[in-house]
């Protein structure tokens, strides 16, 4: 069971790595580090606030405390302009730390205690943890570039209008066994 539940959140991560993917795919530049408001944060800070907290995380869970002194928080949310390039480069580095430590566990992982600001968390509790987070913060991207697309915008799910025919579609096909993120 614990395998299983490795290759599931593995495959949901990657998930949601993609649908973050799909919105940057249909901004401009200009957009990725647009702000609402100055307390509000642009999709650029999102992600250096992610990436900064998968390699705090998940950089030497095991030895280490998952809020590493080496990061600054704080400046994750400073309002910058940087290139699509290093926008890209720094979702990259946080996501590829997390999958490079998920690879890693076994299933004799998931039971051992890992610590977040002093905090205990058996490793499954903190994927679960971050699993929670990082959809959130996705879910953030997704909806500011649903508004800064507006009526451009291409849907990442069943668009509207298309729920019947979706249901239909899965409906007529054979109950099984398959992971969503299987299914194209």
């Amino acid at each position: 069971m614990e395998n299983d539940y490795l290759t599931s959140v593995k495959k949901q991560f990657a998930y949601y790595k993609s649908l973050g993917e799909k919105t940057f795919e249909q901004l401009t530049d200009e957009q990725l580090y647009w702000q609402y408001n100055p307390e509000s944060n642009s999709i650029a800070m999102i992600v250096k606030h992610m990436s900064g907290n998968m390699i705090s995380r998940w950089t030497d869970i095991f030895t280490t405390d998952g809020e590493k002194p080496t990061r600054n928080r704080e400046a994750e949310f400073t309002p910058s302009t940087p290139t699509r390039q290093t926008i890209t480069e720094t979702w990259e580095q946080g996501w590829q730390c997390l999958f490079d430590t998920l690879d890693k566990l076994t299933a004799d992982d998931l039971g051992k205690i890992v610590y977040i600001r002093n905090q205990g968390h058996t490793a499954m509790e903190a994927i679960n943890r971050q699993l929670a987070h990082y959809p959130y913060h996705v879910g953030q991207i997704v909806f500011l570039g649903k508004m800064l697309c507006n009526e451009n915008w291409h849907s990442l799910s069943i668009p509207r209008g298309q729920s019947e025919n979706y249901n239909a579609d899965k409906f007529a096909q054979e109950k099984r066994k398959v992971h969503f993120t299987d299914e194209k």
